[in-house]
């Protein structure tokens, strides 16, 4: 239990830590192109600690587990990613975080009819809180919105929630570095398959009329440097490594609906982080929203320690 908990406080440092961290190379490469290097390097480095669980397991990837995990990479990292990317296009990164965020909402419903996982009221409680402290920091009241861009982040949260409800139905299998690492293999290959399409001059002029030019020509070298190569690197080992594999594991241990509450973490605790790094105004009502957001995710997670302290009594 308490192992599950160490790989949720993981899994929330290098997810709250992406956006500040990107803001060092911002405009410097294309987006499509970081995620498809993010989640390839991310690959690359959980291989030997993924064929180390197989071994450890005595489990073998069949056929089946191999198009599995195909269609994990599909929905969480090649149509999720670069919906959210166009869905920033469309209403800016605030609104779209906002979205994106609120996945908890979706996961503990999706556990809740595919895991059999209970919605229990301190779970409710929880998630009201941090849905009203996420509302309060990003105040979308003062931005106009772009409809299509909200489908668009409300679609690409959905997808993501269903990654990570689909993926613990494996983990209990395979493991949590398994999962993570295929899931990105394929992702990636889905990505560099876009990423090549996007070069055919009708595919790049259809984008270019949608106002989408980030999705035409995607390079897929161009614009790495000596001096952003460690901000690279941290984002596709540290973030997509490190931080998606802490969020199965703790799937090992936790239900899914508590350990989405990471994405509740994020809103609360980047302006802190984007204030000690890049010196960022926190307003008064960033305050409130971290307030309550951390006050929501404790409802959710200390009876759930005290649970199995008695369990165990």
């Amino acid at each position: 239990m308490k192992k599950g908990y160490g790989y949720i406080a993981v899994a929330v440092v290098m997810f709250t830590s992406f956006e500040v961290v990107l803001k060092f190379i911002a405009g410097q490469i294309n987006p499509v192109q970081l995620t498809l290097c993010r989640f390839t390097i991310g690959f690359v480095f959980l291989l030997p600690v993924a064929l180390h669980n197989l071994k450890k397991r005595g489990k073998q990837l069949d056929r089946g587990s191999m198009v599995y995990f195909a269609l994990l990479g599909l929905i969480g990292i090649a149509l999720c990613m670069p919906i959210l990317q166009m869905a920033v296009s469309y209403t800016g990164s605030s609104v779209s975080a906002l979205m994106f965020s609120c996945n908890p909402v979706f996961v503990a419903f999706l556990a809740f009819f595919l895991l059999k996982e209970p919605i229990k009221p301190r779970h409710i409680t929880a998630l009201t809180l941090e849905i009203v402290g996420t509302v309060i920091i990003i105040s979308p009241w003062n931005t106009r919105l772009n409809m299509t861009g909200v489908a668009l982040a409300l679609l690409s949260t959905l997808l993501f929630s269903l990654y990570g409800v689909m993926g613990k139905r494996e983990v209990a299998k395979f493991g949590g570095a398994v999962v993570t690492c295929f899931s990105f293999l394929f992702g990636s290959l889905i990505m560099l398959t876009f990423i090549l399409f996007s070069h055919l001059p009708a595919v790049a002029r259809a984008f270019q009329s949608a106002g989408l030019d980030s999705f035409a020509n995607i390079p897929v070298l161009a614009g790495y440097t000596l001096q952003n190569l460690p901000y690279v690197l941290f984002v596709s080992v540290g973030v997509a490594g490190i931080g998606f594999c802490a969020y199965f594991l703790a799937m090992e241990y936790q239900p899914a609906s508590v350990v989405s509450l990471v994405y509740f973490f994020k809103p609360a605790l980047s302006p802190i982080l984007a204030w000690m790094v890049h010196g960022e105004e926190i307003s008064v009502n960033m305050i409130a929203g971290i307030i309550l957001i951390v006050v929501g995710s404790l409802c959710a997670i200390i009876p759930g320690i005290l649970e199995s302290k008695r369990e165990k009594e």
